[in-house]
């Protein structure tokens, strides 16, 4: 899905026109003119450069990494977002180090014994999911919801509780709305392996993939 960036080369055949443009003039014509000639820009992303091999490996490691991010899968993007750091590009290790931050606190079930806060009650509630432990995960998550309805992830994080349990009707419903929320969320989930039990469900398809019936129409 992702697209990388690629630099853009001069294009010989308008240097050629130019040349040719030039006749004979062209051998009295001052050698330095050729150095004033701008090359041009290196292609960027989000002021990134991708000339370097190197930095477009580091960019498309960090695209992994928040795609786990997003997917509330903090210890794999973890490890994804360590290897960013060791990249050449010093903007993008910056990035990483944020998410890497967050990562980090969001896997701590910190505030395990006296959440307050509706992000209090989602971590803790993502670290119930961690260790299996359903319920709990539940409690804490509606919490979450209450205290924070239009929070996108608190919804995400609840439908990926409700196929880990079987609960398929709820998990469309959660899952709906954290794709009103933030479409994102749509292209998250089609490749998270949480939602692996709606796989065969009409409805997941329908609203994961709603080109299909466009195309189709």
């Amino acid at each position: 899905m992702r697209r990388m960036a690629k630099a853009r080369k001069a294009s010989s055949g308008s240097s050629g026109h130019a040349q040719r443009g030039k006749g004979r003039m062209a051998s009295h014509s001052n050698p330095q003119k050729k150095k004033n000639l701008n090359p041009p820009p290196p292609a960027q992303r989000g002021g990134v450069e991708l000339v370097d091999p190197r930095v477009q490996a580091q960019l498309k490691t960090y695209d992994e990494a928040l795609g786990l991010f997003h997917q509330q899968k903090f210890a794999k993007a973890k490890q994804e977002l360590e290897k960013v750091l060791e990249g050449p590009s010093k903007e993008l290790a910056d990035r990483a180090k944020m998410h890497l931050r967050i990562a980090e606190q969001r896997m701590k079930p910190s505030a395990e014994q006296n959440p307050k806060t509706a992000d209090e009650h989602y971590q803790r509630g993502v670290a119930m999911m961690n260790i299996g432990r359903w319920d709990d995960a539940r409690e804490s998550l509606l919490k979450a919801r209450k205290a924070s309805p239009k929070a996108d992830y608190i919804h995400y994080a609840l439908a990926a509780l409700d196929c880990l349990t079987g609960e398929a009707d709820s998990a469309m419903e959660n899952l709906k709305v954290a794709i009103e929320l933030r479409p994102e969320n749509r292209f998250h989930a089609r490749n998270d392996e949480d939602f692996a039990f709606l796989q065969e469900d009409p409805r997941f398809t329908e609203l994961l993939y709603p080109e299909k019936d466009g195309a189709g129409g």
